[in-house]
């Protein structure tokens, strides 16, 4: 009789454990509400091999927002704005996880955009759904790129930007200082 009973408290025990999951996939599910201020741009629609990326390029400005459902298997989403083939070692902004994947792309990435779907090997395919929404809150202001507002002072400051080849330049001539102090160190110990 008491093993019964305690049979009775453990098969209680797993059909609410076995409920609050389904409860939880159910919720999981079911579409997100998405805000009336987004846009829908684009619905991209893939499978993907296990450890194999898919790229796509976004050339649209303003704030975007990538919302990926992976339907069947695990796909990872990976952005950069320095290469349009980000992976999960090159990226900027990623999203890797067993549910909904989003990331949201600023407006200030340069474009374009690289976009990675990866495949998880965890799954030998995987099937996904991406939405691309765009942000029509977020107001695009051109001559604000190179500014910033200071809370200290209450004003905005600028800064100019700067080329990736003015800060090669830079460390070049650093370097070169450094090495010729780095020779009369040596010429002095030795």
């Amino acid at each position: 009789l008491p093993s019964l009973i305690m049979l009775l408290r453990w098969s209680k025990l797993f059909a609410v454990l076995f409920l609050s999951q389904a409860v939880c996939f159910l919720q999981s599910s079911e579409e997100e509400a998405i805000p009336d201020e987004w846009v829908l741009l684009h619905v991209v629609q893939g499978h993907i091999g296990a450890g194999n990326y898919s790229y796509l390029r976004l050339n649209h400005d303003g704030k975007i927002i990538l919302h990926m459902q992976s339907l069947k298997g695990d796909a990872d989403l990976y952005v950069s704005d320095k290469t349009l083939r980000p992976s999960f070692d090159i990226y900027k902004l990623q999203s890797a996880t067993c549910g909904p994947d989003v990331v949201v792309v600023p407006l200030d990435f340069l474009r374009p955009v690289g976009i990675a779907i990866y495949g998880h090997p965890s799954h030998q395919e995987s099937e996904f759904e991406m939405r691309v929404y765009y942000d029509q809150t977020v107001l695009e202001d051109p001559f604000v790129k190179a500014s910033y507002f200071s809370e200290e002072t209450g004003k905005q400051k600028k800064y100019p930007q700067v080329s990736e080849e003015e800060i090669q330049e830079e460390e070049s001539v650093l370097w070169t200082i450094l090495i010729g102090i780095l020779k009369i160190v040596l010429e002095i110990l030795f």
